[in-house]
């Protein structure tokens, strides 16, 4: 991932209703979470300010599939996935994206499309992601800033990177 334009860098409440905002997290961000050994990581911070209700986390049917499934086969404790994906839907707000909502985009890993699809239908104001496939975006989609854990969590808290 690159670093962010400065223009993606929002402070709370500067340029989004209620300084919410609405984010798509690729499945690679919780699992680097529950993978990490430091309980202060961007990754499981980001996860904290989230169940804090710092910003509202997007998810599709797909993309709820593709994370049930990476959380198995990462071999995650099965109380702690079961107890994100029950967050993920009481917490979360779920995005209706129909097929052809989903576009072509990313050649590399077409699945990575329905992440987009995701952001895109559900408005959200960034997508996060260590996924090197959308690199090919150059750090945005439709005007949606595409960022790692690390730059997010800057967004979130309202820092900006030094």
């Amino acid at each position: 991932m690159t670093e962010p334009a400065e223009d993606t860098l929002f402070s709370p409440g500067s340029d989004h209703p209620g300084g919410k905002f609405r984010a798509v997290l690729d499945t690679n961000v919780p699992i680097a979470a529950h993978l990490s050994r430091n309980s202060r990581s961007p990754t499981v911070e980001l996860l904290e300010r989230w169940r804090a209700r710092e910003f509202t986390q997007l998810y599709s049917d797909d993309l709820l599939a593709e994370l049930v499934e990476k959380l198995q086969a990462r071999k995650i404790a099965a109380d702690a996935a079961d107890r994100y994906v029950a967050d993920l839907i009481m917490l979360g707000e779920h995005v209706e994206v129909a097929p052809e909502q989903i576009q072509a985009v990313i050649k590399a890993d077409p699945d990575d499309d329905a992440i987009l699809a995701c952001a895109v239908v559900g408005r959200a104001t960034h997508l996060v992601t260590y996924d090197p496939h959308f690199a090919v975006l150059d750090g945005a989609f439709q005007g949606i800033p595409i960022l790692d854990g690390l730059h997010f969590l800057y967004v979130v808290r309202g820092d900006r990177p030094t």
